[in-house]
């Protein structure tokens, strides 16, 4: 029998916190890695921002590369299924993309979180340790150009596009000025700005 004194009668529990929430806990790295990019955000900074003790972080989401997709994933799950969401309505495709730029606008200037979009920023620049991430994050961009020239294609197929229509160079167009949007938000430009780009886009609609 171990005497009620002895140190080793009651241990103290490891691994994560009884509260913890992951949910929370996936937001605040999400958040972090949104305004700091993959690289110049660290495990203790994780850690800070989480309120999770370093084993405890590691325990639950393993290395940061797992950490950076989890938190990539609860993005595209929160504030970045706008696009999607758009794209997925039952209306014209010429006001799915008008929609599409007036949400961006409002999105990536939206109060309360980082400017621009995590994905088209955040890992632009890597070092070769990190070059998975890179890969990752390009093929999440060539993704949404295949989504956006299917949405274009339906378009043509229900004749609300020229039969000729391009729909390839047209979607790389749509994404490219997307990503500029967001490139210009992070560097301060208002939203009435960013309607204003996204407005001039779709004058090149085909007619």
């Amino acid at each position: 029998m171990v005497p009620e004194n002895d140190v080793t009668a009651e241990k103290r529990p490891r691994g994560r916190p009884r509260c913890f929430d992951r949910e929370a806990a996936l937001d605040a790295a999400m958040v972090l890695f949104w305004d700091r990019g993959y690289e110049a955000t660290s495990m203790d900074d994780l850690a800070e921002a989480m309120r999770l003790s370093p084993s405890s972080l590691y325990a639950c989401f393993g290395n940061k590369e797992k950490l950076y997709e989890a938190a990539l994933d609860r993005y595209l799950e929160g504030p970045g299924s706008y696009t999607a969401r758009i794209l997925a309505e039952d209306i014209p495709v010429r006001t799915a993309f008008e929609r599409l730029f007036e949400a961006a606008a409002h999105e990536l200037t939206r109060e309360g979180q980082p400017a621009g979009c995590m994905v088209a920023t955040a890992a632009t620049h890597c070092s070769p340790a990190a070059t998975s991430v890179r890969t990752a994050l390009a093929e999440m961009r060539a993704s949404h150009v295949d989504q956006f020239e299917a949405r274009i294609r339906k378009g043509i197929a229900a004749g609300e596009l020229p039969a000729d229509t391009d729909a390839a160079a047209l979607a790389r167009f749509l994404e490219t000025v997307l990503q500029g949007l967001t490139v210009q938000a992070r560097d301060g430009v208002s939203r009435a700005e960013l309607q204003m780009v996204g407005r001039l886009a779709m004058r090149s609609w085909p007619a």
